[in-house]
């Protein structure tokens, strides 16, 4: 997970940059804007001051003298007032660019007042609001150029500087108001890729999680099942010789043994804070290296952090003859028809889902319909897929068994993986009166 890039010195940032957490308010003044903001007005203002002073003058030479003395007075008066006004030019840019705009008539006090205003209305409004205000101070300037003629240069040659100038100050407003937007645009970008990465690494964890889940309950659901057949034998046959009675009872403990191993690794992993998010998890595939298996990885891999720690291996096609064998100790009554070509070759997550299918269909098989046989057939070949059919007879009567408890996601956790891996499933029961459970995957020539 990354974290944001904090600036070393933020206060050296206007507030349109600096103040990130505003959600469209309006930004507070750093620090470099106060000092902005005070260079600006005592600027101004001294303008303001030596144009005034010099207008008193018999020769003035910042400006031309106006005919009425009545007005050089209001332009002084003015002229501090917009002196004044410019500390409010961030919070009201347009507001105030309209306001002062007849200034610029007359006004010689107000000339690096309007400059800094128009300025800040191309920093912060749209390029159509500065193109109207732009175009207000042109005929304005036309006014001024009659009432304040510059003797050397002539009122024409006062208007071409006027454009020159006004045009410079349009162009650097446009090139710091788009600088500030690439700011903005790139911070935002940075913002969504930061949240999409968070994201995609907790869809990678609920997907890991999901993917953990669905192991344990193929896994345990087994195991506890069987615990629970044994546990059964023992209870009804309680005159059992001592032989039997010890041979199902170390399986009890070893199938108990087996379940807490596996519920102690899912608790670690579910509790872990930040799991690696594996790479193949996120696309639905279950990795051969996973952190989860059908059964508990060594004390040594448990207790290394690396994620190449040695785990035990995860069940193929080669392994089903033992789920088999196990139901059959159990006592359940399973005939098995393997004709798959070429099993050697299979893939190792074709393998796991088809090992995964019959381990599901026998645990149905315990819990629904105790006593019914069970017929496996497994059947196919590279290039024509692999066909995985688990039936048994639906049962008669509820029995004097005690039903095993189930969560009732079995089935929905076999259908997620083989549409994960590609392939088609089919449950329910069959016109013969047969519960079946046929899955077919994709097997690649």
């Amino acid at each position: 997970m990354t974290s944001a890039v904090v600036p070393d010195h933020p206060w050296l940032l206007p507030g349109a940059l600096a103040d990130v957490a505003s959600s469209g308010a309006r930004p507070r003044r750093t620090t470099r804007d106060w000092l902005v903001d005070a260079l600006l007005f005592l600027f101004a203002l001294g303008w303001a001051v030596a144009a005034a002073w010099d207008a008193g003058q018999p020769d003035p030479e910042l400006a031309g003298r106006l005919p009425y003395e009545w007005l050089q007075s209001l332009d002084t008066v003015l002229g501090l007032l917009a002196c004044a006004a410019l500390w409010f030019r961030r919070r009201w840019p347009l507001g105030l660019a309209v306001a002062t705009l007849p200034l610029g008539l007359f006004s010689a006090t107000a000339a690096v007042a309007l400059v800094v205003v128009m300025f800040t209305v191309v920093v912060h409004r749209p390029l159509s609001q500065a193109a109207l205000v732009f175009g207000g101070c042109a005929l304005t300037s036309v006014s001024y150029a009659m009432l304040r003629p510059d003797p050397a240069i002539g009122w024409r040659g006062e208007l071409a500087w006027a454009g020159i100038f006004t045009g410079s100050v349009l162009a650097w407003g446009m090139f710091v108001r788009a600088r500030r937007q690439l700011i903005l645009s790139l911070r935002d970008r940075a913002d969504r890729a930061e949240a999409e990465q968070q994201l995609r690494v907790a869809q990678a964890r609920q997907l890991e999680r999901t993917r953990i889940a669905r192991e344990m309950h193929d896994v345990l659901a087994h195991r506890i099942s069987l615990l629970s057949l044994h546990a059964g034998a023992l209870e009804f046959r309680p005159d059992a010789p001592p032989q039997e009675v010890a041979r199902a009872a170390g399986v009890i403990r070893e199938s108990a043994h087996a379940a807490l191993q596996d519920l102690r690794e899912v608790i670690g992993v579910l509790r872990a804070e930040d799991p690696p998010p594996p790479g193949p998890a996120s696309s639905g595939q279950v990795p051969t290296g996973s952190a989860r298996s059908g059964s508990a990885p060594t004390p040594a891999a448990r207790s290394a952090p690396e994620p190449a720690a040695v785990e035990r291996p995860q069940p193929t096609l080669a392994d089903v003859p033992g789920l088999v064998a196990e139901s059959r100790a159990a006592g359940m009554r399973v005939e098995v028809v393997d004709t798959v070509e070429a099993a050697g070759t299979a893939p190792a997550a074709l393998g796991r889902g088809a090992y995964r299918i019959v381990q599901e269909g026998l645990t149905n098989a315990r819990k629904h319909a105790p006593g019914a046989a069970v017929t496996v057939r497994l059947s196919g070949a590279p290039g024509e897929g692999l066909t995985v059919d688990v039936r048994n007879r639906w049962p008669v009567g509820t029995g004097s068994s005690p039903v095993i408890p189930g969560t009732g996601t079995g089935l929905v956790g076999v259908a997620e993986r083989v549409s994960l891996a590609g392939g088609r499933l089919e449950h329910g029961r069959d016109g013969s009166g047969d519960f079946r459970l046929t899955a077919w995957l994709p097997w690649p020539a």
